[in-house]
C-alpha cells in the first residue's frame, strides 16, 4: 500500500535534516524478547533522525497504546522519546529497551484493565461477556501521540495486531522476530540464528556429561507449532530430532536411539524435541491460562519422552530444557546484521511512503513484503524438502541453488 506523498531523499548523517513528509514515528517491540530488538530500535532512531522525523518508543508492547494516560502529549510510563543519545549503546546488549508484552488490543479482559480505562467497557465492541476490543483506544493514542507510521517488531501474534492497525487506515511497518522463525512470507526472523547458536553449543557442552553417564540425552526447544529450531540445531548437531510437523512413531524412534547409543563409543544418544511435538497417540497436555492470543503453556514432552525411555528401554535420560536461555543476552553476528538491515528496510519503506509492508528475507534476499495474514496461521517446516521421516534427522542432500537459510518460501 502507498501513502500519497513524494518520495522522500535518504540523507547521511553528516548531512543534517531536512523537512519530511513524516514528522513522527512510533517503534515497540511485542512477544518474547529476542537478541536484535535494540539493534532495531537504534537502527530506525538514527535513520530517522537523519531524516528529521523524532521517534517515540511505546514501552510494554501493545500493551503501551492500550493502557497510557496521555497528558501533555505523552505518558512516561509508556512513552519514551527516543534519540541517538538514549540509544547510543542500547545495540550492544540483548532483550529490549522498550520492554515487552503479549498484550492482544483486540482481547482485553475488562476485569484486569486500570482504573481509568474500566469506565470504556460500555463503549467499545464486547468479544466476549467480560472481553473487549480496545482498538479504538489504540487510534486515539496513535493520534494524541501524533505518530505517522507505527514500526512493530514482533512475531505472528504481535504482526497480527499490526495488520488489524492497517486495515483500520493506520500507517504500519512489520519487523519480524521470533526464534521460532516461522513468520510467514520471510525466509528469516530476528533472533533465530543467535537461539541455534546457543543451542548447539549447550548440546556441545553437555555431551561430556551424558556420555560419562552412558545416558540418552534428551533436549527440549522452543517450537510450539514449527520445528525450525529444532531442525536447524540438530542440522549442526547431527542429532536426531522431532518435530510438531511431522508426529513420530515412539517404538520406531527408540529403536533408533538404542542403535545410536550402542554404536557410540560413549555409549549414548541425543535427541532434540520440539515443545510441540509428540507421537502418534500421545496427546500433550497444557495447563494455565491462555494468554491475550489463546496460547497455553504445554507439559514438558520432553519429560514424558523420558518417562518413556525409562520404561519400555530401562535406560537413564538426561533432559534439558532449552528454551528461555536461548533467547536471553546478546545477539550474534548474523542477528545484529539482519537487525541493523531490517532497521534500514523499514525506513526505506516510510521514506517512499510505502506502509502495511514487513521486513523480509526471500531467497536469500532483503525485500519488503506484505505484513502476513493471522489466518493463514504460523509458516511450517517443508517435510518433503527438509526432513527425513524414517530417520528423524534434517535432509542433508540437494541444495544445490537453494537460499542460505534452506528452504523457499513457495
Amino acid at each position: 500500500m502507498r501513502r500519497s506523498r513524494s518520495r522522500v531523499t535518504q540523507l547521511a548523517p553528516e548531512q543534517g535534516e531536512t523537512d519530511v513528509a513524516f514528522k513522527r514515528i512510533g517503534i515497540l517491540t511485542g512477544g518474547g524478547d529476542v537478541p536484535g530488538l535494540n539493534s532495531v530500535i537504534k537502527g530506525v532512531v538514527y535513520r530517522a533522525t537523519a531524516l528529521g522525523a523524532d521517534v517515540l518508543g511505546i514501552r510494554g508492547g501493545w500493551k503501551g497504546l492500550t493502557h497510557s494516560r496521555i497528558v501533555d502529549g505523552i505518558d512516561p510510563d509508556y512513552v519514551l522519546p527516543l534519540n541517538r543519545q538514549n540509544t547510543r549503546t542500547i545495540d550492544r546488549s540483548g532483550g529490549t529497551v522498550l520492554h515487552t508484552s503479549r498484550t492482544n488490543p483486540r482481547r482485553m479482559q475488562v476485569a484486569k484493565l486500570p482504573p481509568w480505562l474500566q469506565h470504556i467497557a460500555g463503549r467499545v465492541k464486547e468479544v466476549k461477556p467480560g472481553v473487549v476490543d480496545l482498538t479504538p483506544v489504540v487510534l486515539k493514542n496513535l493520534e494524541a501521540l501524533k505518530i505517522d507510521t507505527l514500526i512493530a517488531i514482533g512475531g505472528d501474534d504481535t504482526l497480527s495486531y499490526a495488520r488489524v492497525l492497517e486495515l483500520e487506515g493506520f500507517p504500519v511497518i512489520g519487523v519480524p522476530k521470533t526464534m521460532d522463525n516461522d513468520v510467514r512470507n520471510t525466509e528469516y526472523c530476528i533472533g533465530f540464528s543467535t537461539a541455534i547458536t546457543r543451542a548447539e553449543a549447550a548440546i556441545s557442552r553437555q555431551r561430556t556429561t551424558i556420555g560419562s553417564h552412558e545416558r540418552i540425552g534428551i533436549f527440549r526447544i522452543f517450537g510450539r507449532d514449527a520445528g525450525h529450531t529444532a531442525l536447524y540445531t540438530a542440522y549442526v548437531t547431527s542429532v536426531r530430532c522431532c518435530i510438531p510437523e511431522y508426529p513420530f512413531d515412539l517404538k520406531q524412534l527408540l529403536d533408533l536411539l538404542v542403535t545410536d547409543k550402542r554404536s557410540t563409543p560413549s555409549n549414548y544418544s541425543l535427541v532434540i524435541i520440539s515443545e510441540g511435538a509428540t507421537w502418534h497417540g500421545a496427546q500433550l497436555i497444557e495447563y494455565g491460562e491462555p494468554d491475550d492470543y489463546g496460547h497455553r503453556k504445554k507439559m514438558s514432552v520432553a519429560e514424558m519422552l523420558s518417562e518413556e525411555i525409562r520404561t519400555r528401554l530401562g535406560e537413564e535420560t538426561v533432559v534439558s530444557d532449552l528454551t528461555y536461555d536461548l533467547r536471553s543476552g546478546n545477539p550474534d553476528f548474523l542477528d545484529k546484521v539482519v537487525a541493523t538491515t531490517f532497521a534500514s528496510l523499514a525506513m526505506d519503506c516510510i521514506a517512499d511512503g510505502h506502509h502495511g509492508r514487513m521486513t523480509a528475507i526471500q531467497n536469500g534476499c532483503y525485500v519488503d513484503a506484505e505484513i502476513p495474514d493471522p489466518e493463514l496461521g504460523p509458516r511450517l517446516v517443508d517435510v518433503a524438502q527438509m526432513y527425513d521421516v524414517e530417520r528423524y534427522r534434517p535432509i542433508y542432500a540437494g541444495k544445490n541453488g537453494m537460499p542460505i537459510f534452506l528452504n523457499r518460501l513457495s
